[in-house]
């Protein structure tokens, strides 16, 4: 008797094709919208018009190339496939915009309430 093939899935399940195009990640369409407005909510914008969305794709996109070309030359750079924060992090510092609070020069980890309480006396276990 030949192996049977699953028709429908099965424990295997069915292989789906995974996203082809890199345009999805802008965007185009209702929910890209939402997340433009979204960032320019973040940044401090009160109202969009309509025409700034295509202006708004196109300079994500030449952002993100830039900072995602030096991400992966420092990949390429330590022999590694996998993107890290730190590359990230200095591709950022390269190109003078550093973001704050993820690599360990500028990272100040505190305990908080659990410091504040023992030094008030209120730890009675």
């Amino acid at each position: 008797m030949p192996p049977m093939v699953p028709q429908r899935g099965g424990p295997s399940g069915l292989k789906r094709p995974g996203m082809v195009s890199g345009k999805t990640i802008f965007g185009a369409g209702k929910t890209g919208s939402k997340r433009h407005r979204r960032l320019a909510r973040r940044g401090g914008v009160k109202r969009i018009s309509a025409s700034i969305y295509n202006d708004v794709r196109a300079a994500l996109k030449d952002r993100l190339t830039l900072i995602l070309r030096d991400c992966v030359t420092y990949c390429e750079y330590r022999q590694a496939k996998t993107i890290t924060v730190y590359d990230v992090i200095h591709s950022l510092k390269r190109i003078g915009r550093p973001v704050y609070g993820f690599d360990p020069e500028t990272y100040h980890h505190h305990q908080g309430a659990q410091k504040t309480r023992v030094a008030a006396g209120q730890d009675h276990d």
